[in-house]
């Protein structure tokens, strides 16, 4: 969540508590006799302004370079997410 919302911030939206959260799930397999971690999923839930959406979209599609856990694990285990975007109450 903290490398998605340093990009989310570097385009001037806000992460503040009530306005993101993640929701994430895993899965955990027998591999050759060990229990691994195999899959993690991300939900990310944002409440944005209409005019930010895009740029919303765009650090989704690019914060997983920047993010230090990600690249720990990439080619280990599978990493899907997605962004759940909301409008802002009025």
């Amino acid at each position: 969540m903290g490398t998605l919302a340093v990009v989310l911030a570097g385009k001037k939206i806000r992460t503040f508590e009530h306005l993101y959260r993640a929701t994430v799930t895993g899965d955990i397999e027998e591999v050759e006799g060990v229990l691994k971690i195999t899959r993690i999923k991300v939900d990310y839930t944002l409440k944005v302004d209409p005019e930010k959406r895009e740029d919303a979209r765009k650090a989704l599609e690019t914060y997983l370079k920047r993010c230090p856990a990600a690249q720990s694990v990439i080619g280990c285990i599978d990493i899907s997410h997605q962004l759940i975007l909301e409008d802002l109450p009025e």
